[in-house]
């Protein structure tokens, strides 16, 4: 665990995600075809969700008693930005102790072994890697300057 996230007190799944403590911003390339764009902001989800305590709500049940998997009760926007601003994103919260990153390489769309991912990464400076997206939670104020006013997807 990264040490960020909600604590069972915070979780209240009654009020408007603004409520929230932390927000959950994913900021994918611009650039990026509508799969790619899906792909790479499902992958920065799928290493967040293990990560972060408190995320997801609780599992709901249909008139019928079909249970359908608790959804992120914060919410989550998915906003697009071009590589610089990526780089950016990714450095200022990477900076802030009570921020977690996850991100996604565009390498990682590129290859089909993920050992040749995790090669293709050890070689790259992060200062040059070119991420396909980039997700950042943390306190609002600090996402919301991170993020600026960027454009939703």
């Amino acid at each position: 665990m990264t040490g960020i996230g909600f604590t069972p007190e915070e979780i209240d799944t009654a009020t408007p995600t603004r409520k929230a403590r932390l927000k959950w911003v994913i900021a994918v390339r611009d650039t990026l075809a509508p799969g790619q764009a899906a792909n790479a902001a499902i992958c920065v989800a799928a290493a967040t969700v293990p990560r972060v305590d408190g995320l997801l709500g609780p599992d709901a049940k249909d008139a019928d008693g079909s249970v359908h998997p608790g959804l992120p009760w914060t919410g989550c926007s998915i906003v697009t930005a071009d590589a610089a601003t990526l780089r950016e994103i990714r450095a200022k919260a990477a900076a802030h102790e009570q921020t977690f990153v996850a991100d996604m390489p565009a390498v990682g769309q590129a290859v089909r072994v993920y050992d040749e991912y995790l090669d293709a990464v050890s070689r790259t400076p992060v200062d040059d890697v070119d991420y396909a997206a980039v997700g950042i939670i943390g306190p609002r104020n600090k996402v919301d300057r991170i993020i600026r006013s960027l454009p939703l997807l």
